[in-house]
This record gives structure tokens, C-alpha cells and sequence, in this order.
């Protein structure tokens, strides 16, 4: 059977459904957070491999709205229910009055609990859920960019796994406080890297959630400065969810292999057999899982109270409105998910 729903979904949406009917369903969207891939994509710097395939393109991967079309075969949605989704191959399609999201990585909304808004920033950080299967109970931890989309919200599921000290580091040390942080430095007065504080009382993990920590944390202890986290041979580790630049670039298979895989093995296999005694084990978390299960758990623990959804703003759906969302987005100092509404509920 054709997709012919009884509002006026635009032809590009609706062609583009009829090739992945089988796992695709179409929204009325109400809200789309932005992330760093979005920005990423429209500057063409991945073109090859995310896209966008071909003009025009619809930017926006992580939102929420109300079902308007299922498949056939579909058994868990229908038509009026509220739903988030994120984005699976690459973030595009979603910024519109209607899109085409997978159904694989969506979830239903309790909107008596969650707004549109709320359950489309908490889609686009799922990746703080997935980083928090890492933390420990009753270690020490810091954050880097944990005033970030990911950031905001890993820092509240870090305690709610039973961090015992939280230290994020941001522009904005006073909004860290304010999600549940034990201290929070100000990079831009301090390099943590160089604290005698946390010298002498080290941490357990740190999350790198704002790329090129790494780097810092080698060229401290090369240049034979005390440590601020405990060593492989001490169970120290360095979680990274990025790589080194927040500007990458990508125009083939190997490039982004090279950047994402075999820079990572060779820093895990180094810093467990090489440098045991001076630099925790390197471990990247850069992968989020193409299933439902990680959306399900996002939008629950959420619903449950666990945890918040931290919005920067909620811009317009107009030229002016999404501009400005992008320009905070790549701006690297937004304090929590930036939001376009595009529609009401």
C-alpha cells in the first residue's frame, strides 16, 4: 500500500519513506535538538559518507513529534501517539513540519511528565545514558565539558550511578553547581590539569566529553608534572566520547578509521603496556547502539525523576530562530541541548 496520509506531507518526505517503508515511519514534528554532528554535516566537512546525498536537505536529526504513518507491519506505534527518536546513519531530515524517523531508535513520550521540547534535547544526548554504564560507585570523577548537551546531563546520571565527587570543568562553573556537581572549574582561570588539589587527592576517571584531553593529560605528565588521576596500574582510566578537534574532517572511510579506530586501539594498547605506571587506561565511548534500548532508558530514567532534560533555549522554527541555534551550537557554549520548536502539541 502507498503512504497517503490525510495531511500534506511534502513530497521529498514522502518519496524518501516509500525506499525504507520497512523501517521508517512519518512524524508531525513538535521539536528538534541540535548537536555538534548537525553543524558538522552542514559545512560538508563528512559529505561522503553523512551527506547530505543531494540538495535540497533537511538538516536536524534528533527531535520529537506525533505520528502521522507506520508500516503495515508496524505493532507498537499508531497514529497520534507522541513519540523521540535520534538520528541513526547521519542527522538529517527531521527540522520540518513533518520527517521521517527510524523506528528502531524511537521511543514514546508521556507528555503529562516530559515536553516535546524536553523529550527531543533528552534523544539528542542518549549518549550520556550509554557514558554512564561506565562510572563506578564511590569514585571520584571529572568531567570535561560537562556544561555541554552530553555533559549536562552525564554529570546528573554520574551521581545517580554513585559517583562519590563529580568535578566538572566549563565556562560555566555556577550551572554546574546548580545539576548536582561537588566543585566545577572554570577553564578559562584554571588549567585542571595543573591543580595540586587534585594532585594530591586524584580522581578515579575522567570523562572527556570536550575533546583534546587527552593530548593535555600526556604533555602534564611528559613534562613531569603530578598526575591528577591514578594511573593504569592504579585503575585510573580516560573515558573519551570525541576526538581530538572538535572540527574534524572526514572524506573517506579511512580518514575517519584512522581518526576514530586506529588512533584509539593504538592509545588503549599504549596506555596499558607502555605507560601503566604514569597514564590511565584510554578507552573511547564514541559508538551509540542503532537499537530502542537505549531510548527507552533515556526517556524512563527521565519520567522516573532520575534525572532532567537541560535545555540552553528553545529558538523558532524561522530563518533568524534556527541561524541562531546553529551559531550556538558551534559556538561550543551552550549550557545544555539547544532546541528549535518547530510546532505545538
Amino acid at each position: 500500500a502507498e503512504y497517503e496520509p490525510s495531511q500534506p506531507i511534502h513530497p521529498l518526505v514522502r518519496f524518501a519513506t516509500r525506499r525504507d517503508r520497512k523501517t521508517h515511519i512519518i512524524i508531525r514534528t513538535l521539536a528538534v535538538a541540535l548537536a555538534p554532528g548537525d553543524c558538522r554535516v552542514l559545512s560538508g566537512k563528512t559529505r561522503e559518507l553523512q551527506g547530505p546525498p543531494s540538495f535540497p536537505y533537511i538538516p536536524g536529526g534528533d527531535c520529537c513529534g506525533v505520528v502521522v504513518q507506520t508500516q503495515e507491519v508496524e505493532k507498537y506505534f499508531k497514529p497520534g501517539d507522541v513519540v523521540a527518536a535520534r538520528f541513526t546513519v547521519a542527522p538529517r531530515d527531521a527540522m520540518a513540519e513533518y520527517a521521517r524517523i527510524s523506528a528502531t531508535v524511537c521511543v514514546k513520550v508521556d507528555t503529562s511528565k516530559i515536553s516535546p521540547e524536553e523529550a527531543a534535547a533528552l534523544a539528542s544526548a542518549s549518549a550520556a545514558v550509554c557514558l554512564s554504564d561506565y562510572v563506578n560507585p564511590n569514585e571520584r570523577i571529572l568531567v570535561l565539558g560537562a556544561s555541554g548537551g552530553v555533559g549536562s546531563h552525564f554529570v546528573q546520571l554520574a551521581r545517580e550511578r554513585g559517583a562519590s565527587y563529580i568535578c566538572g570543568v566549563s565556562s560555566s562553573p555556577a550551572h554546574l553547581l546548580s545539576l548536582g556537581c561537588d566543585d566545577a572549574i572554570d577553564y578559562t582561570e584554571q588549567n585542571v590539569f595543573e591543580s595540586t588539589k587534585f594532585q594530591e587527592e586524584q580522581f578515579d576517571s575522567i570523562y572527556d566529553l570536550a575533546c583534546g584531553g587527552w593530548p593535555q593529560l600526556v604533555d602534564a605528565v611528559r613534562n613531569n608534572t603530578p598526575s591528577i588521576v591514578k594511573s593504569a596500574s592504579m585503575g585510573g582510566r580516560f573515558i573519551s566520547l570525541t576526538p581530538d578537534s572538535p572540527t574534524f574532517e572526514g572524506h573517506s572511510l579511512w580518514s575517519l578509521l584512522s581518526l576514530f579506530l586506529f588512533l584509539s586501539l593504538f592509545r588503549a594498547v599504549s596506555s596499558q603496556l607502555f605507560t601503566r605506571k604514569t597514564l590511565p587506561i584510554f578507552s573511547s565511548a564514541a559508538c551509540l547502539p542503532d537499537t530502542r534500548e537505549i531510548m527507552t532508558r533515556t526517556l524512563d530514567l527521565a519520567q522516573a525523576g532520575k534525572y532532567k532534560a537541560v535545555i540552553d533555549n528553545v529558538y523558532p522554527f524561522t530563518t533568524e530562530g534556527v541561524r541562531s541555534a546553529f551559531h550556538v551550537v558551534e559556538s561550543r557554549h551552550g549550557k545544555g541541548k539547544v532546541v528549535v520548536k518547530i510546532a505545538d502539541l
